[in-house]
């Protein structure tokens, strides 16, 4: 029997990360590898994933790149495609790639006007193909993988604190500013987020397979005072997450360490949602 701390070990296992050159997928990345995965570190962003894989090898890791879009199958598959080219199996999906508004410097130059009244089409469509499709598409892809194998696979989506209740709008304002708002389609792609996750779990009933949710609360990216202070006002610990405070958490989920669970949803929002 393990310990309970070789029960968190990913040693010989292969991972893939979507959005992995992202803010919080840098941190899944990173945390699968030291705990002995082999990982695949997927973005759009086909450079920055380079740039990340490249500095996880240096550090005495096992990673490699690969540029996805998610919003298409051929794309999808060949991510999945290059984890088993490359070693043999995939035992680990962590869906971490979404469109995802923010209110950080890193994203200053972002549209917040985001009323419901006029919100466009196009950009609910594009949303719904990005957040939800594209995670069917990967759980797709990823699933008939390791089914194929006849092995443990655990697939993680993340989802958000407003997929289980909607913003607090008023956090956004600010004063003499025009309003801005979290837009409509983060909310309602993210409860969908849950839904597909926990339909993936009963659907793989009596295999190895199981499918679960991390649900983030707000992580600290340099955010100006305002929003700060007004953010981690409507948390119970009273300040926002830090980059790195959900690596347990996926982590637990990723390995044995949760053999038990599927279907399920870990949420680390600082008491976010409690209240």
């Amino acid at each position: 029997m393990s310990t309970i701390l070789e029960k968190f070990r990913l040693d010989g296992q292969a991972a893939i990360v979507t959005g992995g050159a992202g803010l919080l997928g840098r941190q899944f990345c990173r945390t699968l590898a030291e705990a002995g995965a082999a990982v695949l570190v997927a973005d759009l962003n086909g450079a920055a994933a380079e740039a990340l894989a490249a500095e996880l090898n240096a550090a005495g890791f096992v990673a490699a790149a690969c540029a996805v879009d998610v919003t298409q199958p051929d794309s999808v598959q060949a991510m999945v495609s290059a984890a088993v080219s490359r070693w043999g199996h995939l035992d680990v999906l962590v869906c971490s790639a979404a469109m995802d508004p923010k209110f950080d410097p890193d994203h200053a130059g972002q549209q917040h006007n985001n009323n419901f009244e006029t919100y466009p089409l196009s950009a609910w469509q594009q949303a719904l193909d990005v957040n939800l499709t594209g995670i069917f598409l990967c759980c797709q892809a990823a699933a008939r993988q390791m089914v194929a194998q006849g092995s443990k696979g655990s697939i993680i989506n993340i989802c958000s604190t407003y997929g289980l209740v909607p913003p607090d709008q008023r956090i956004y304002q600010k004063p003499g500013k025009p309003p801005q708002y979290k837009p409509v389609f983060y909310t309602a792609t993210k409860a969908g987020v849950l839904g597909l996750t926990r339909y993936i779990a009963a659907y793989y009933a009596g295999t190895q397979l199981r499918a679960n949710c991390l649900t983030p609360g707000g992580v600290y990216n340099g955010h100006d005072e305002i929003f700060e202070r007004a953010y981690s006002a409507r948390t119970i610990l009273g300040r926002m997450a830090r980059q790195d405070e959900m690596n347990g958490a996926l982590l637990y989920l990723a390995s044995e360490a949760s053999s038990y669970m599927t279907g399920g949803n870990v949420v680390v929002d600082g008491g976010w949602t409690v209240w």
